[in-house]
């Protein structure tokens, strides 16, 4: 059974601070390569670069693991570039090397749930699922379901526990997200979350989608009172999101929330290198995603604040 953070949401719980993507300092970094370099190459060099590549990002993501369980860190957010060039339509060298490397991946995610560390991604803001145009949409659902083929090799559950997270395109098409969301295969489905964002999609505009079509939302509060011009993150409707989003969860215990802090002030959308203010809606919440310039130290500042409150 995953481990939620400790304690539970209806009293005081000491959350799992999640870590996004890399750190500062080189210990988790990947490697990529640029479209026009990867189409500059015949097939054979093709395939030579790209099993150095996944190779090597496979090995560092299997390090993160360990990292992250030296430091009590319990929240990883998965790169969503770590295998560049997957996600090409009629490209199929990718696909073949991370077949070649199907017991490397499955070593990989087994290091995480060995350690008990939850793994999330939150793909490209350029998957819009329900924009206006059809290859677009196209497009979109094909980028994230590669997303989720990659989160199967990795052995991780089509749950929320392991979830996709997306912000919701394109505004004022609740509907046609709703009915997309409802239509998506398996594997994307059932790990779908997703988040409020600045200017399209407020809570108060996710919300609906989320429960029509039993999809969890991860409440940004940054992202709230940008949205909603809001002075700052210790607003009471931050408050009442928190649980509005909690309600969407299930169970309850896995709600994730992101944390961060403007870097010039509240509406800045820019964010800060650590986080100096910690909203008090937050107090319960038992998964926090760190989105903060300072990664690691961010996250372990945030950790040593907890314990020196305890």
């Amino acid at each position: 059974m995953p481990r939620p953070g400790q304690g539970n949401v209806t009293g005081a719980v000491s959350p799992a601070y999640g870590l996004v993507c890399m750190t500062v300092g080189p210990e988790l970094h990947f490697r990529t390569i640029t479209l026009s370099r990867y189409r500059s190459l015949d097939a054979a060099a093709r395939l030579a670069a790209l099993r150095s590549l996944y190779a090597d990002n496979t090995a560092r993501l299997k390090s993160a693991a360990a990292y992250c369980a030296a430091r009590g860190i319990r929240l990883f957010r998965m790169s969503a570039a770590l295998y560049p060039v997957l996600d090409l339509i009629g490209e199929g060298t990718g696909y073949d090397v991370l077949s070649e490397l199907a017991p490397q991946l499955r070593a990989a995610g087994q290091a995480f749930m060995d350690a008990g560390i939850r793994v999330l991604i939150h793909p490209e803001q350029y998957i819009v699922l329900n924009s206006e145009r059809s290859e677009v949409r196209a497009s979109s659902l094909h980028q994230f379901m590669t997303h989720a083929e990659v989160m199967d090799r990795l052995g991780f559950g089509r749950t929320p526990y392991h979830c996709m997270i997306l912000h919701g395109g394109k505004g004022g098409r609740a509907n046609e997200l709703t009915e997309i969301i409802r239509d998506l295969p398996d594997a994307a489905r059932l790990r779908l979350a997703l988040e409020n964002d600045e200017y399209a999609f407020g809570p108060a505009d996710l919300l609906p989608v989320c429960q029509a079509t039993n999809t969890p939302m991860v409440f940004d509060a940054h992202h709230h009172i940008i949205h909603d011009k809001l002075p700052d993150q210790d607003h009471p409707s931050v408050r009442e999101w928190v649980l509005a989003a909690r309600a969407t969860w299930s169970p309850p215990e896995w709600q994730v929330v992101h944390l961060s802090n403007g870097a010039q002030g509240p509406q800045d959308r820019r964010h800060s290198q650590l986080i100096g203010d910690l909203p008090g809606a937050y107090f319960d919440v038992p998964w926090i995603e760190v989105e903060a310039k300072g990664k690691e130290d961010a996250v372990l500042a945030l950790m040593e604040r907890g314990n020196r409150g305890k």
